[in-house]
């Protein structure tokens, strides 16, 4: 048996980049199958070989390939009895030598040799590609953001990041400070002595030369190509902003006095049970976060807990402590939710406004962020009584609806998708 693994041939490999449907096996299966002595033929040796799956086989002969080295594909079906089978066989060829050579080759078979192979480690054939000059460090980060990508605009931007358009920008910008210093260079080091300039060559056209100007008309023609280059590097850091808010998401925060209904409409957006909901104050004492794909911008939806004074019946501890994290959910919030309830309307305003502005002295001065929606909730508890409310926010952004009938909740949506999507446009979208 042995020897027979020692001296196997397979069969011709498939030209490179072309998928073939081939039968795997597990070369080490011919010592498990029958012992006699007998040599036996190519199709009698594929009969006692024990077949792993039928699958996909794909050749990438290096440099051609991702990593630039020479790649083999095996496109198997995924049952947890073909992948373990097919790792096991490939793990065992790291432990018994083989000389192969293969069908119809004139070729002198191979020395025994142990193949050398193992699970990679994460990222590796990402690293092994950056070490042939395959990727670049953008394309490296432009990779690992689509692996991780939860929404189409993140899919997008990865990709657009990921085909070399940012690589090219910045060796552009290298070329001209490149050429920029090297001319300020000439400039410094014989300006006073020699005409750089290929116009410092000409005459006036009366027949007199140009006197040299010891280098200031090349200044001249650096000094607004670098202002150019600067202002282009300023207008692309101003858009980076907007794409890291694309790629890490952004986070609203839904704030507001107990029972004003922020856990019930965080359960509407989400579409399901997330956060629990009761008729009794203080019910959400954490912050409950829930993922959303609005237009396309990943958002984490946070649901705090209810703020009132510290001083009100029922306050314990717990969630005073509760009421300082949604504080600091708000303060570190890209657009803030302030939840109104319509039953109870100046003391809810009070508290969002509070929070808000932070008269805490923990949390002093207004939030880094202007991007407040009001919500007035419970619409269907009240008569009429909501339009003149909201009158009282004509200044903000404010939205009735009722949770329980979901009167209003779509256009709420609707703008809070629009604001999050004015957050991440930057000038070329």
């Amino acid at each position: 048996g042995e020897e027979e693994i020692k001296h196997m041939k397979i069969p011709k490999l498939p030209k490179p980049r072309m998928a073939s449907l081939r039968t795997l096996y597990d070369p080490l299966s011919v010592a498990k199958g029958r012992s006699d002595n007998n040599k036996c033929a190519a199709n009698s040796m594929q009969e006692r070989r024990d077949p792993l799956d039928s699958a996909l086989v794909l050749t990438f002969p290096g440099p051609n390939s991702f990593t630039g080295e020479d790649i083999v594909e095996l496109h198997c079906h995924g049952s947890r009895a073909v992948v373990h089978g097919v790792l096991s066989a490939l793990s065992s060829l790291s432990s018994t030598p083989i000389t192969t050579t293969q069908d119809g080759s004139n070729h002198p078979p191979s020395p025994p040799r142990k193949l050398s192979l193992r699970p990679a480690d994460p990222g590796e054939f990402t690293q092994r590609a950056y070490a042939h000059g395959k990727l670049g460090l953008v394309e490296v980060e432009a990779l690992a953001d689509l692996i991780v990508a939860d929404t189409s605009l993140q899919r997008k931007q990865a990709l657009q990041q990921f085909d070399g358009r940012l690589s090219r920008l910045y060796g552009g910008w290298r070329e001209e400070l490149i050429k920029g210093l090297a001319h300020a260079e000439a400039v410094i080091d014989f300006g006073d002595d020699e005409a750089l300039d290929a116009d410092d060559d000409e005459d006036d056209g009366d027949g007199n030369d140009i006197e040299n100007d010891g280098g200031m008309s090349i200044w001249g023609t650096i000094r607004p190509r670098i202002t150019s280059l600067r202002e282009a590097m300023n207008r692309h850091l101003a858009d980076a902003s907007r794409g890291e808010l694309l790629r890490d998401g952004l986070r609203i925060a839904i704030v507001g006095r107990p029972n004003a209904g922020k856990s019930s409409l965080l359960n509407l957006l989400a579409g399901r049970d997330a956060a629990i909901v009761s008729s009794s104050p203080g019910t959400t004492r954490d912050v409950v976060e829930v993922m959303l794909d609005l237009g396309g911008v990943r958002c984490t939806i946070l649901d705090t807990a209810g703020v009132r004074e510290e001083k009100e019946e029922g306050v314990n501890e717990i969630e005073v402590e509760g009421m300082k994290r949604a504080r600091r959910a708000a303060k570190d919030a890209h657009i803030i939710v302030g939840v109104v309830d319509a039953t109870d309307f100046d003391r809810g305003l009070e508290a969002v406004k509070e929070l808000i502005h932070g008269n805490d002295s923990e949390f002093e001065g207004e939030l880094k962020n202007g991007n407040v929606i009001y919500v007035l909730n419970k619409l269907d508890l009240v008569e009429r009584q909501g339009d003149q409310s909201m009158s009282e926010l004509s200044d903000s952004v404010t939205f009735g609806i009722s949770c329980q009938t979901s009167e209003g909740v779509d256009g709420f949506l609707s703008s809070l998708t629009s604001q999050a999507l004015s957050l991440v446009s930057g000038s070329d979208d």
